[in-house]
């Protein structure tokens, strides 16, 4: 696919739009559901690319990818989302705590898996092409960027 500055922009938006909704669902005070919330809107920001990009998806092989993504990065951005999804189990600044903390790192995640795909995809890739250990790195250095930000 050839890529311009309407497509770049559009891609962008829709990688904008999927950060603010999980950072509101970071908000839900409910522990697990907020990570569950997440998840799904990352599957459908990777859903919405693929048709950006004209790539065939697969929920469940993109769900594989996205959790051996995420996983091999488990340091950066899994132990804190669950940490912070947690931390709403504690009444009064527990919860206040976890739910800035789930949705600023929610938001973040989901920034770098939009990068992280919009750069596969630009590239040509697919999602059977997709090799998460070759991505991780990337993963790391945007989470990082989204989170510094």
């Amino acid at each position: 696919m050839e890529i311009n500055e309407k497509t770049d922009d559009l891609t962008d938006e829709i990688i904008n739009k999927h950060i603010y909704a999980s950072s509101a669902v970071g908000l839900i005070p409910i522990p697990f559901i907020d990570f569950m919330g997440v998840s799904g809107i990352q599957l459908n920001l990777l859903r919405c690319l693929a048709e950006q990009y004209n790539v065939p998806f697969n929920k469940d092989i993109v769900k594989h990818l996205v959790a051996s993504l995420v996983g091999g990065a488990l340091p950066v951005s899994i132990s804190p989302r669950l940490g912070a999804s947690l931390a709403k189990m504690i009444p009064g600044p527990g919860m206040a705590f976890g739910a800035i903390s789930m949705s600023g790192i929610s938001a973040a995640s989901t920034y770098a898996i939009g990068k992280v795909f919009k750069r596969h995809f630009e590239e040509g890739g697919t999602f059977l092409t997709f090799d998460p250990k070759n991505a991780k790195d990337f993963y790391t250095q945007m989470f990082n960027e989204a989170n510094n930000t």
